[in-house]
């Protein structure tokens, strides 16, 4: 069985990704790679040994594994010059809220400035033909509304991390203006995108503050899930949907630049739309073991309690939809930590995506 819902088209394609040692960025190359995909990896060195991008050893099976800092405009540059991507996924980034609290300027540069570096190489590269720039859910002025977030709502964000990537959201947008006008098409040859995703789980992420990491953590250990926030509420999706979204994104956009160059939301079902300690007792059930324990903490620093997106653009105009509700989303996601220590992790990674995509 085929990993390719998109009929062939990445076979052969030159198509770099910024962040391939990332959680995302791994599976993201992880599935390229399978449908023959030449994939240039940009990136710093993985979070753990236990992460995705390790235990799959996709590294050493892509095209080229480049160790590099996204705040480096010039070297971006040239990495872009040498190996001339055709199609560019943009994900590295400072991706965590309560670290954006203690590294703040650092998240800016990165968030902000590492997005400007990465859209100034796509402008100096010709071969550089799509660009989907990855920021996030929590990109939106946040006002706890029980609806979803459209495309064209305002960008803001509380914290350093969220208005980091608000910011980098009105940078594309001025950039994609300014010298990628859709318009002036014929002129620059290059279609740009930005594509925002919610609370995104699945096998091989080990990152601190994230709650699958901290639940996998504590039952492996024996130990009981300890939950700071049990009533937020997230919009879960597994990491193979907004993969998957930002991939069909891609060949749209190559094969009708201007009529796709635009921002898009890639998020869950309504009913995926669950609280923080709902999840982590789902994880439990799966795993057929550990417990929880409440450690709220009324003066902990701010975090959103609520948000989601609407995704009926992507529905009606890419055909793109979630294919997993909640209890499949978590049961794919321990599927993979119940199975990682005795299996081919690369091996498993193929048969979730295949999964995946016969759903």
């Amino acid at each position: 069985m085929s990993t390719d819902i998109f009929d062939n088209f990445y076979k052969g394609k030159k198509v770099l990704v910024t962040g391939h040692t990332g959680f995302k960025g791994s599976w993201l190359s992880l599935w390229l790679h399978s449908l023959g995909a030449e994939v240039i990896g940009i990136g710093l060195d993985p979070y753990s040994e236990r992460d995705n991008y390790v235990l799959t050893d996709i590294g050493n099976k892509i095209k080229a594994d480049i160790r590099a800092d996204i705040r480096d405009g010039e070297k971006m540059k040239k990495i872009f010059e040498e190996y001339k991507p055709e199609i560019v996924f943009h994900l590295a980034a400072q991706p965590l809220v309560r670290l954006s609290y203690e590294i703040p300027v650092e998240t800016y540069q990165t968030n902000v400035m590492g997005t400007i570096n990465i859209l100034e190489a796509i402008r100096a590269t010709d071969s550089a033909r799509v660009g989907v720039m990855i920021t996030t859910d929590k990109c939106y002025e946040n006002k706890e509304q029980i609806w979803g977030y459209r495309e064209n709502e305002p960008m803001g964000g509380y914290d350093p991390y969220s208005s980091s990537k608000g910011a980098a959201e009105i940078a594309i947008s001025s950039w994609r203006r300014s010298f990628f006008n859709p318009n002036d098409y014929e002129k620059h040859g290059k279609s740009i995108a930005s594509v925002r995703a919610g609370n995104v789980i699945g096998g091989g992420d080990w990152a601190l503050d994230r709650i699958i990491p901290d639940c996998i953590r504590a039952i492996e250990a024996d130990r009981p899930i300890e939950i700071r926030s049990p009533e937020s509420i997230r919009p879960w999706q597994h990491v193979l949907e907004p993969i998957g979204g930002y991939m069909l994104l891609a060949k749209k956009m190559w094969e009708h630049p201007t009529q796709f160059a635009e921002a898009w939301n890639f998020g869950p079902r309504m009913e995926s739309i669950t609280p923080v300690w709902e999840v982590a007792s789902k994880v439990i059930e799966n795993y057929g073991k550990g417990s929880l324990m409440d450690l709220s903490n009324p003066n902990a620093l701010h975090e959103a309690k609520l948000l989601m997106l609407d995704i009926s653009k992507a529905k009606f105009r890419l055909g793109w939809e979630p294919r997993m509700n909640i209890n499949k989303t978590v049961e794919l996601t321990v599927d993979w930590y119940k199975r990682y220590k005795n299996e081919d992790p690369y091996s498993l990674g193929l048969s979730q995506i295949e999964k995946y995509v016969q759903l």
